[in-house]
This record gives C-alpha cells, sequence and structure tokens, in this order.
C-alpha cells in the first residue's frame, strides 16, 4: 500500500478493525516500531502539527554538511526525522546520502542543498533500505540514487510495508510519500564527482545490505547505521556477527571524521566501539535470559549495565531486541558466537 492511498481511521467502521490488527501484527515482525495501540481517531493528531520540517545543516568541513537526526523514536512529534543525513559539495553539483523518512522530508531537503550549494544533486546514495533513511527519494530524480543490488532487492521486498508502518508511526507527515527504487546499482569501488572521491564499502550486518562511504578528499566517512553514537543502535534486520565484522573494516579505514547513522559527528572511532559493546551487550542479556527460562516480558525487564544510562533511547532498544531476537531463540535460528565450536 503507498503512503498516499492509507486513509485516515476517522469515522472508520468497526469492519475495519481486522484490518488494522493485521497492519500492527505486520508492523511488529518488520520491528521498526514498538507495540503501540491501534485506537479509532488516534491518527488524526498529527493534522494539527506544523507539518515542515525545519532543517537546520550543521557545517562539519568545507563544504561538507549534517541535518542531525533527532535521537527519539519515529513519532509524530518529529515525523521520522530521526537519521542523520549527508551533504556534499562539488564542483559538478551535490551529492547526499540518504534522504529521509518522507516526501515532505525530502523535498525540504532538495531546497535546503540548493540554499547551500545553488547548484543540482548530482548524485544521492542509500545506506541501507530502513524507511528513515530513503522515503525522500521521491524528491530526487530515480537516475541518480545509488545504492547496492541488496538495498535495492530489501526495498522491493519490504518498501510497501515500510510505507504503511511509516504512516501509521509518523502520521500525515507521510502523506503521499510513495516508493521510488534506486536506479542505480553500485558496488566496491571508487565514483570521482566534481573533484571528491567517494570510496564505496558494500558491506552487511545492520540489515542484510549496508553502504558505508569514505569521501577521500575530506576523510570523511559516513557509516550509516552500521555505527551508532550516544543512541542505542536498532537490531530489526541485525546479523551481529556479520555487523561486527563490518565494523572492522570500518576500523582499517583512514577516516578523520565520522558520520554515524544516529548520533554526533566526532573524529574519534568512540562510535565503532560503543555499538561493538551495545551489541556484545544485547547478545549476551537476552541470550542469558533465554537459557535461564525467562519469558519475553521477563527478558525485557533485565537490568542494564551503568554505562547504558549515558546512551539514549538504551531501554527502549533493549527490549525492542529482545523482541527481535526471542523469536530466533526458540526457533534455534540464532547463531552463538560467544562459544567456540
Amino acid at each position: 500500500m503507498k503512503v498516499s492511498d492509507t486513509p485516515s481511521t476517522k469515522n472508520r467502521p468497526a469492519s475495519h478493525e481486522s484490518e488494522d490488527l493485521s497492519r500492527r501484527a505486520a508492523l511488529k515482525r518488520l520491528g521498526l516500531i514498538a507495540a503501540f495501540p491501534v485506537i479509532a481517531g488516534a491518527f488524526d493528531v498529527a493534522a494539527a502539527a506544523p507539518l515542515a520540517y525545519k532543517l537546520k545543516p550543521v557545517k562539519i568541513g568545507e563544504g561538507i554538511w549534517v541535518l542531525y537526526g533527532v535521537p527519539e523514536p519515529i513519532e509524530r512529534s518529529n515525523g521520522g526525522a530521526i537519521a542523520n543525513i549527508t551533504i556534499f559539495d562539488t564542483r559538478e553539483g551535490a551529492v547526499i546520502v540518504d534522504t529521509g523518512p518522507s516526501r515532505r522530508y525530502g523535498n525540504a531537503l532538495a531546497e535546503c542543498v540548493q540554499e547551500l550549494t545553488r547548484k543540482p544533486v548530482v548524485r544521492t546514495y542509500l545506506t541501507h533500505f530502513h524507511p528513515d533513511h530513503m522515503f525522500g527519494n521521491q524528491a530526487f530524480d530515480a537516475r541518480i540514487i545509488a545504492a547496492p543490488q541488496g538495498v535495492i532487492d530489501g526495498l522491493q521486498s519490504l518498501g510497501e510495508d515500510f510505507a504503511s508502518a511509516m504512516y501509521h508511526a509518523a502520521g500525515d507527515w507521510m502523506r503521499g510519500t510513495e516508493l521510488v527504487l534506486p536506479g542505480k546499482a553500485v558496488g566496491d569501488g571508487v565514483e570521482e564527482i566534481g573533484g571528491r572521491r567517494f570510496a564505496l564499502k558494500s558491506l552487511r550486518g545492520h540489515t542484510p545490505s549496508d553502504l558505508a562511504i569514505l569521501e577521500e578528499t575530506s576523510s570523511t566517512l559516513v557509516a550509516g547505521d552500521l555505527v551508532f553514537l550516544d543512541r542505542a543502535a536498532t537490531t530489526p534486520h541485525a546479523d551481529l556477527e556479520q555487523w561486527r565484522a563490518s565494523l572492522d573494516v570500518l576500523g582499517q579505514l583512514k577516516a578523520q571524521q565520522i558520520v554515524p547513522g544516529h548520533g554526533p559527528v566526532e573524529g574519534a572511532p568512540r562510535g565503532y566501539d560503543q555499538t561493538r559493546d551495545w551489541l556484545g551487550l544485547v547478545e549476551v542479556t537476552i541470550r542469558a535470559a533465554f537459557e535461564r527460562g525467562l519469558t519475553m516480558n521477563e527478558a525485557m525487564a533485565e537490568p542494564l549495565p551503568d554505562w547504558t544510562s549515558k546512551i539514549v533511547l538504551a531501554r527502549y532498544e533493549y527490549e525492542r531486541s529482545v523482541m527481535h531476537f526471542y523469536p530466533k531463540l526458540e526457533a534455534g535460528q540464532w547463531p552463538r558466537v560467544d562459544k567456540k565450536a
């Protein structure tokens, strides 16, 4: 279902309750948002919101800006604008990494880029298929949008479900948003654009297909959601072993500053270490709870170490990770990496 076709629940008849419940089940399977009540009329709240994204670019280098996402879950109050977006100015035009959560955001992003660079957007990279990073695609020509084939495949498979999930989470911020697939598949290699060199690394772990981009001229690494900093990492499509391997690859790159998918830009590799520590915490704590025979609800209530008090949304994301991984443990589908065979 395209978001533009998704009706408001105002005055919907009771016959639609089964449809709402089935959608709710689909959202929980996708793991995009925590469980929330499906209540008639709940989706009219967004009508009162000032539906305009106020983008504030932060300069992090010569001709490089970041639009910081808010450190919150996807909600109606933030329109789903929770992910970092990166903008590079080049002689040929602007290059952006990720496009945000909605058509409305993409349009605001295009206007922001024009104000910053006075040039057209000539390349857009997508780091992965999660909806907070890609539904702004509508604002750009699909022919200039590039992503690994695995990202494109993921969008083809899950994109319409993501659209429904985002509409339920962010409401009318999503009005008119439709899935736009990248027109160019990319893998490992270098694209030279307007005097900048974009070294592309096709990785995996946060999702089955993740793209990291090192702009070699400025030594700026855009890591996507392979790196979270001061914000707990999300795991709905994660392979923790592969994720750690990808962090090893990123750690070998010569980056002077790192743009995480969520969190502040820093020069030090603190994001690598913190992300790795969080993945280890999730794996060890959830597996131990399962092996002790705890229910899913009991596992969600397990104490977290003191260091997580400085991590935004730690409890929230830990509970979501329990929902993601407990079914895999029950089915015997979550491989052990904490013990040698």
